[in-house]
């Protein structure tokens, strides 16, 4: 970890080309011996397990890259702790901030989107498709997509597009009785 300013701490990557950390086994034995306290901390500052878990994880972590540095202190597990309570502090204020703007949304009209009810058998058809023939025709029809844009979008060639469509049509027009059996209307 990094210091920058007065109280905010920041990872602190290794350099480019320098060799992956190493924390060792004074990094082994200090994550053991405070592994659960910080999970407790940070539950305390939480109120979330699961959340504790990981702010404790990223302090661990952030210890494990710079232990060379870290392991010196004299007592490194106060610097894990105030990388928990820094870490716990930014979570609950991004998820205050977070809540708030669900709140402002929740407020708001969503308008309903409806489908006539030939309109809704037709796409629960669609649905029933194999997936590429469900996915051309649901652009050719929902977005009034070409060949060629459809061919782009799914990583596909125009005339796997073309053949797609006329396959997906037949299925169709027979799954909605508009074709018999012999192909007639």
């Amino acid at each position: 970890m990094r210091r920058t300013g007065s109280t905010r701490y920041e990872a602190a990557g290794p350099p480019a080309g320098a060799p992956p950390p190493q924390g060792g086994a004074g990094f082994d034995a200090f994550a053991a011996r405070e592994r659960a306290r910080l999970v407790a901390f940070a539950w305390s500052l939480t109120g979330d397990r699961a959340l504790a878990e990981d702010v404790t994880q990223e302090a661990l972590e952030a210890a494990w890259r710079d232990w060379g540095r870290i392991g010196g202190y004299d007592r490194p597990g106060a610097w894990a702790r105030r990388v928990v309570a820094n870490r716990a502090m930014s979570r609950g204020r991004r998820r205050g901030r977070e809540l708030r703007a669900l709140r402002r949304l929740a407020g708001r009209p969503v308008p309903a989107i409806e489908l006539d009810a030939p309109d809704d058998r037709f796409w629960v058809a669609v649905r029933r498709l194999p997936r590429r023939q469900a996915q051309t025709v649901a652009l050719h029809y929902l977005e009034d997509r070409g060949v060629t844009d459809i061919a782009s979008i799914l990583g596909i060639a125009e005339g796997t597009v073309k053949s797609h469509l006329y396959r997906g049509r037949v299925a169709l027009a027979h799954d909605l009785g508009l074709l018999n059996e012999e192909g007639d209307r």
